[in-house]
């Protein structure tokens, strides 16, 4: 029987999936955590078969925390749940370590064996993320600079390349101007780009946007 520990700030989803779970004949103990910094306090505390993890999450994003939890346990699977398009994340996901990528529309059984594969060793590649690590593979986008952001960037970053600007993404996410400004400068330095229009060009050529 595995154990599993969730990871999501929104309490309805954290009782969804853990209904999912329980429900399940590999599943025995089901444990949540409403924010990274919960779910690294429960890594250090416990040991975990498998850890759902969202990607979006408050404070410290999602894939920040991949990154701690494959340095506090690095034996420990994680798999990547997001509402996002699988090729937007995918490979910077695996990249730190994760162990399967899941979209949220997914159905049940999907999610559930999804954890029963990564909990085995295995890696849980959806169709749709297996086309975009085969492109990417193609492309080498093993070093590609969008992979080098953290997720609050990227999540930036891809709404400054659809054309938003500061000011709508400053109020879409409920930040100021003078933070989104610092996001954008620090995106552009990382990614070797001069602004928003070949941040455009180079989100379309590595199909972050469509």
């Amino acid at each position: 029987m595995l154990k599993v520990l969730i990871v999501d700030d929104h309490p309805l989803i954290r009782k969804g999936l853990r209904q999912i779970l329980v429900e399940s004949v590999h599943i025995g103990l089901v444990e949540e955590a409403s924010d990274g910094f919960q779910a690294l306090e429960a890594a250090r505390k416990d040991r975990f078969d498998v850890i759902v993890l969202d990607i979006s999450l408050p404070g410290k994003d999602g894939m920040e925390v991949l990154r701690e939890l494959k340095e506090l346990a690095p034996d420990t699977p994680v798999l990547m749940l997001s509402i996002q398009p699988e090729e937007q994340y995918a490979l910077r996901a695996f990249r730190l370590g994760a162990s399967g990528c899941l979209n949220k529309s997914g159905a049940p059984d999907e999610l559930i064996e999804a954890i029963r594969v990564v909990a085995s060793g295995g890696t849980y590649v959806s169709p749709a993320a297996s086309g975009v690590l085969v492109s990417g593979i193609k492309r080498g986008d093993g070093q590609a600079p969008h992979l080098l952001l953290s997720e609050r960037e990227h999540q930036v970053m891809l709404l400054l390349a659809n054309g938003r600007t500061v000011g709508e993404v400053a109020s879409g996410l409920n930040l100021s101007v003078k933070t989104v400004s610092t996001y954008r400068a620090r995106i552009l330095e990382k990614m070797s780009l001069a602004n928003n229009a070949q941040l455009t060009q180079y989100a379309y050529r590595h199909k972050l946007i469509t």
